[in-house]
């Protein structure tokens, strides 16, 4: 996506409307620093970045600002062979033996080192300089299904959801980053629970960037409510099915 084709205040105009309370956050990948940014204060997991970014805040953040070695390891870096092996996702009691819990690095999306992507940037939506690589957003059931109705209405393309149990920030940066696709997820891995960073009930959909102008065109386009969900619902759907030569009641 180029910096023509990032249309941030067509953004900020859409999650008005489907009233997203919690500012999206803009994240882009780096091999360096940015100029004109500030690197985050302190250490902190990848999961609490994201909460403070949504807070307002603007910063990059780089491999010494990781408290967690699940960020670590998402962006390439080596973890200690007890958390390879199994050894502490099966004493976490999240794995009932070492073979359930080592093959999850079986299925975690991470970077390749020789990538050489060290620094994240983050920005609240509304705060934001530099072209995505990633537009996350927290949302509620309904905000969601309007999101994912935005991929799908002019490409029919299916949605789908990848989680893990622990490690979810792997779900909710790498994936989506590396595949193009976008991913929503439940908050239900490990420690986003455990942090208790975002409210019960929520998902958090990850668009990345090469899906964000068409979904946008999309959210402009097509009716935020189906026709079908809104007052006289029922009746819509009986006339259409009668100008089609349906059963109206069925």
């Amino acid at each position: 996506m180029t910096s023509s084709d990032w249309d941030a205040q067509g953004w900020i105009e859409v999650f008005k409307r489907i009233e997203v309370k919690e500012s999206p956050v803009g994240v882009a990948f780096s091999t360096h620093p940015p100029d004109g940014i500030a690197r985050l204060n302190g250490q902190m997991r990848l999961c609490q970045m994201l909460k403070r970014a949504q807070e307002g805040n603007v910063f990059y953040a780089d491999p010494e600002n990781h408290i967690c070695g699940a960020g670590l390891y998402i962006m390439g870096k080596d973890l200690p062979p007890v958390y390879t092996s199994g050894e502490y996702g099966a004493a976490l009691q999240v794995y009932d033996s070492l073979r359930a819990a080592s093959r999850l690095y079986d299925h975690i999306p991470r970077l390749d080192k020789g990538r050489n992507i060290n620094t994240l940037l983050f920005s609240p939506l509304e705060k934001l300089t530099f072209s995505p690589d990633l537009l996350i957003v927290l949302a509620q059931a309904e905000q969601t299904e309007i999101l994912l109705r935005s991929l799908s209405y002019s490409t029919g393309k299916m949605w789908t959801s990848k989680s893990t149990g622990v490690i979810g920030c792997a779900w909710a940066f790498v994936y989506p980053y590396l595949t193009g696709e976008l991913n929503y997820m439940a908050i239900l891995s490990l420690g986003m629970r455990a942090m208790k960073l975002f409210p019960p009930g929520r998902q958090l959909i990850s668009i990345p960037f090469e899906l964000l102008p068409m979904m946008l065109d999309n959210l402009r386009r097509m009716p935020l409510v189906l026709p079908s969900l809104q007052p006289g619902g029922d009746e819509f759907r009986r006339n259409l099915l009668t100008k089609f030569g349906l059963d109206p009641t069925h």
